[in-house]
């Protein structure tokens, strides 16, 4: 497993010291990869979520999925 040695201000080490106390995690260590867990999950759903809407761009969707005659017809049926 690889080391990484950083240097944080006093004051994140003081939030990060608390989160400890109050049980959320266990260790400074713990901290840090929970937090760069988090970073590269919320980076690489922001790509997906970009290649999404850029394929959406490329492509657009066809606005008269919902309303043909046998959706109508089923909707009709309902009985709400």
């Amino acid at each position: 497993m690889a080391q990484l040695v950083t240097r944080l201000d006093d004051a994140l080490m003081a939030d990060v010291d608390a989160l400890i106390a109050a049980g959320v995690v266990a260790t400074r260590s713990e901290a840090v990869r929970a937090a760069l867990v988090d970073l590269v999950d919320r980076h690489r759903r922001l790509e997906i979520g970009r290649q999404i809407a850029d394929g959406y761009r490329r492509v657009p969707q066809d606005d008269t999925g919902w309303d043909d005659e046998a959706t109508i017809e089923m909707i009709a049926e309902e009985p709400w």
